[in-house]
Parts: C-alpha cells; structure tokens; sequence
C-alpha cells in the first residue's frame, strides 16, 4: 500500500538523497535515507505492534485510526474509532475524526450521532476547543 507520506518521499528521493548526502557521511546517507523511507511503509506495521501489546493504548489507536483514514481505509478506520472510544469515551478528536469518516462513508445520521456524542464527551472534559471543532462539522450536516 503507498502511503500519502511513501508518494511525497518518493517523489523527492533524489533531493532527499543529495541533501542527507551532503549533510552525512557516504554510508550514514545511505542508511538515513533508508530509514526515511522504511518509516513510511512501517508505520502501520509500528501502530499495529504496539496496539497488540497494549490493546488500551489511546495514542497508538488514534494514530491507527488516522493512518486507515488518511490512506482512504474507511471501514478500517472506523472501526479503530469505536475500539478507541469503546475504551477510552474521553478522547475527544476520535469524535472528531470519527465523524468525518463517517460523512465519507455517507452515514450522515450516524456521524450526527457521533459528533453529538463528541459534545457530551468534550463538556465532561472540559475541552472547549475540540467541542468548537466538533460543532462546527455538526453544522455542516445536512438537515
């Protein structure tokens, strides 16, 4: 699968290489430009690993998630939104995100449901700024 970040570094491999050439060593440009290039096809691999040592881990869930969404995965990602949230109801950009999956996917009804739920969970913490965010991708919907 090819990455958003795997095409960008591709597409500059040359310039990437000339520039970690002249800053490096021969052998450390060599070696940094394959680590560059690993990361972005081990991403998912790293966020898969550290979930399945630590299932509740909210960080790596949401990096998941958002990589499934970000690299068009929808089904995939939303299912990571709802294990995040299933465990961890207070994190707050998974309602955010969350939901705008669900708009790609068509389920308006269902993403009016989780952004409202978002509100609930951003007024319980406090969190005035993604509850703004979240309110605002609520107006948006289609009545």
């Amino acid at each position: 699968m090819v990455t958003p970040l795997r095409s960008w570094l591709d597409s500059r491999r040359s310039f990437i290489h000339v520039y970690v050439s002249h800053s490096l060593s021969p052998s450390l440009a060599t070696a940094s430009l394959a680590t560059i290039l690993a990361m972005a096809t081990n991403r998912l691999d790293l966020l898969k690993q550290m979930i399945a040592q630590d299932p509740k881990n909210s960080f790596a869930r949401y990096g998941l998630a958002m990589e499934y969404a970000n690299s068009g995965s929808l089904e995939d990602a939303m299912g990571e939104f709802k294990t995040l949230l299933a465990n961890d109801q207070m994190y707050t950009a998974a309602y955010y995100h969350g939901g705008q999956v669900l708009e790609k996917l068509g389920q308006i009804q269902e993403a009016r449901e989780f952004y409202e739920r978002g509100i609930d969970a951003c007024n319980r913490k406090g969190d005035a700024h993604t509850r703004s965010e979240i309110e605002a991708a609520l107006s948006l919907l289609p009545i």
